[in-house]
């Protein structure tokens, strides 16, 4: 599988058949990242939902808060698909996404 950056698209690319986004790492195209704090997130599937991309992914990867609360997936971030809109920071009802400056690169 060959996988691109938004800079090896010819000018005015387009997507031509569905689904060959997920070639194109448009991570490199943000300015700021999503955090997603583990012990706040409530596992309601709104960013999840929200996200245009799909850059969040729920993961059957068990979980206990430091509180002790369990829950059996964990919602992480594709950061090289993840393009930074801050929709799923934006959606977050308890505010356990956080929107960080993007270093380096």
């Amino acid at each position: 599988m060959i996988r691109l950056t938004w800079r090896d698209l010819p000018i005015g690319g387009f997507v031509i058949e569905p689904g060959n986004a997920r070639n194109n790492l448009t991570g490199t195209w943000r300015t700021e990242r999503p955090v997603i704090d583990q012990d706040a997130c409530i596992r309601c599937r709104i960013c999840w939902m929200y996200c245009p991309e799909p850059a969040i992914l729920e993961l059957n990867k068990p979980y206990t808060t430091r509180s002790g609360k369990k829950y059996d997936v964990t919602y992480e971030v594709d950061y090289d698909h993840c393009k930074g809109c801050g929709i799923c920071a934006h959606e977050c009802p308890v505010k356990a996404i956080k929107m960080v400056p993007e270093v380096g690169g």
